[in-house]
């Protein structure tokens, strides 16, 4: 897999879009692993996450994208280039799957969305099993990770919010899973992982309790 200008090029723009206009504060990238495959887990609140999460790690990742965004020749070709896998949601797609352990086996990173899709409330929904097969399939460490104000351009705009990354301690997928087969195996992963990311979310934001969808 060889380094894509574009990719390169979108990474150093939204650096520097984020860091001007919005402030960005990014912590806790001394988690991410120097070298091997990763994969990075986070909450998904806008169609902004992929880049903001991928721009501001220091290593090349690759990302799962719906296959409805590859119908358009030109824009598939573009997602591409960035390092966008294709994925048929709503059944297990193989082809993805495979496309995802070779990226980890490879020793590149994997950004993966546990919820599957936007939250538009801001609050957690059930994790997919997705994460948890391919984090046991390839026994790399997870890294989660807590978006915060990328769906609120707006107000870190004009400085009502911060946006902010802020990665956590990584997760072994060993450590998560309950010594059940199969689905429920790859379900103890997912829902794993979303607690950590729901632990970092109340550091970052200081909101009490905890979110149901994820204890």
């Amino acid at each position: 897999m060889r380094i894509k200008i574009l990719y390169y090029l979108g990474w150093s723009l939204t650096r520097l879009l984020t860091s001007v206009l919005f402030r960005i504060r990014v912590t806790g990238r001394d988690n991410l692993p120097a070298r091997g495959g990763f994969i990075l887990a986070s909450n998904h609140v806008s169609y902004y996450d992929p880049l903001v999460a991928g721009s501001w790690l220091n290593r090349e990742v690759y990302f799962l994208a719906k296959k409805e965004l590859f119908k358009n020749w030109l824009f598939g070709r573009i997602l591409r280039r960035v390092n966008a896998i294709p994925l048929r949601r709503g059944s297990i797609d193989r082809h993805a799957l495979a496309a995802a352990l070779e990226v980890i086996r490879s020793d590149f990173g994997l950004v993966l969305f546990p919820e599957g899709t936007r939250s538009r409330t801001g609050r957690f929904l059930e994790p997919k099993v997705g994460i948890g097969k391919i984090a046991l399939e390839t026994e790399v460490p997870i890294v989660p990770c807590y978006l915060h104000g990328t769906d609120r351009l707006l107000d870190c705009f004009l400085g009502r919010k911060r946006m902010s990354v802020t990665l956590g301690t990584p997760l072994l997928p060993s450590e998560a899973a309950d010594g059940k087969s199969g689905k429920e195996n790859f379900r103890a992963v997912a829902q794993s992982v979303m607690v950590r990311i729901g632990e970092i979310r109340r550091r970052v934001t200081g909101l009490k309790g905890s979110d149901k969808s994820v204890d």
